[in-house]
């Protein structure tokens, strides 16, 4: 599960945000720094990352596990669950750089500060399966949403090796791995711009569609990772264009609102344990547990730049309201 999301706010902003889809919480707002020593999992070769970065997620091991986050560079990063799609590496290559498929959000906001590196590089990394693996960790099918401060987003997937990289200026993703016939499917619900339909949209477009939905159908209401991936193009070409980050923060939680899977144990074991959004500009993480009902943040400042060691932020995953008995009262009002 999970449903990823883009904001391009009038100023300039880019808001990646999404819905983590789990079984249980285990993740918190983190911060590694610069030269930040860690060990695969799957053969424990040792890596330094370049990059201070914060994000979500908790200490795995001899590494930090990160499901989302943001360099010092504005590279963001998000790993979703893949249904059915991926093709993982088996034997060992001391050639490459090999890692279990959970490590590479950790591993790209450590070493890349954009895309073009990124894609310049992938040929280089493999996802294993753990057949050869120093620990097990089962066959984890994820896939990625990689933003950097250009604006150029890409879906990076493990439907083969070297990995594939596609532009995604509709700037959605949820778990289905035939991301083409999503986007096919997608014409029954709008209509795209010329530009969109010929793959030339140009960076920091806000809307890929003409904004004219009439005599089209409307999404329906199920949390499949179609549906939401539909649900979410449509409500996002819908909605107002933010004006700034705030209102991109504001806008996006809206947009999640119709995503977000509620608690249903009897039914699946799965649902929106928390939200979060990067901000490429402010170098901000957006942070909310499913049942604080309120937004935690986390800037990238340039003091944390110097730090040396890694730190976690514990969030309360309880109810927050704000009490108006515990108020003063304002004369007038």
């Amino acid at each position: 599960m999970c449903t990823s999301i883009l904001q391009i706010a009038k100023d300039g902003t880019h808001l990646l945000s999404r819905t983590m889809d789990w079984y249980r919480m285990g993740s918190m707002p983190l911060f590694t720094p610069r030269d930040y020593s860690w060990k695969s999992v799957y053969d424990h070769h040792e890596y330094k990352n370049k990059y201070a970065l914060i994000g979500g997620g908790g200490p795995h091991d001899d590494e930090v596990d990160v499901s989302d986050g943001i360099n010092e560079w504005g590279l963001s990063v998000q790993k979703l669950t893949f249904s059915n799609g991926s093709i993982l590496s088996t034997q060992r290559n001391s050639e490459k750089t090999q890692l279990a498929p959970f490590e590479l959000p950790f591993y790209l906001l450590g070493n890349f500060k954009s895309v073009a590196e990124i894609e310049a590089y992938l040929s280089e990394i493999e996802l294993m399966t753990d057949e050869f693996a120093d620990q097990a960790y089962g066959h984890p099918e994820l896939h990625f949403t990689v933003l950097d401060k250009t604006g150029r987003i890409v879906v990076i997937e493990p439907t083969k090796q070297p990995m594939e990289v596609r532009n995604n200026p509709l700037g959605i993703l949820t778990n289905s791995h035939n991301f083409e016939k999503q986007i096919n499917q997608l014409e029954d619900y709008m209509e795209f711009t010329p530009a969109f339909k010929a793959g030339t949209v140009p960076l920091n477009t806000p809307k890929v569609t003409t904004g004219n939905f009439s005599g089209k159908k409307v999404p329906t209401g199920s949390f499949t990772p179609g549906s939401r991936f539909i649900r979410a193009a449509y409500d996002k070409e819908r909605a107002n264009i933010p004006a700034n980050e705030d209102e991109a923060v504001i806008s996006s939680w809206h947009l999640l609102n119709s995503v977000s899977v509620p608690k249903s144990t009897d039914h699946q074991r799965t649902y929106s344990i928390y939200r979060a959004a990067t901000s490429s500009e402010s170098l901000s993480y957006y942070f909310e547990p499913y049942d604080r009902m309120s937004i935690v943040k986390l800037q990238l400042t340039p003091e944390m730049l110097n730090w040396t060691k890694p730190k976690f932020y514990s969030v309360i995953n309880d109810l927050v309201v704000d009490n108006l008995n515990k108020r003063d009262e304002v004369p007038g009002l």
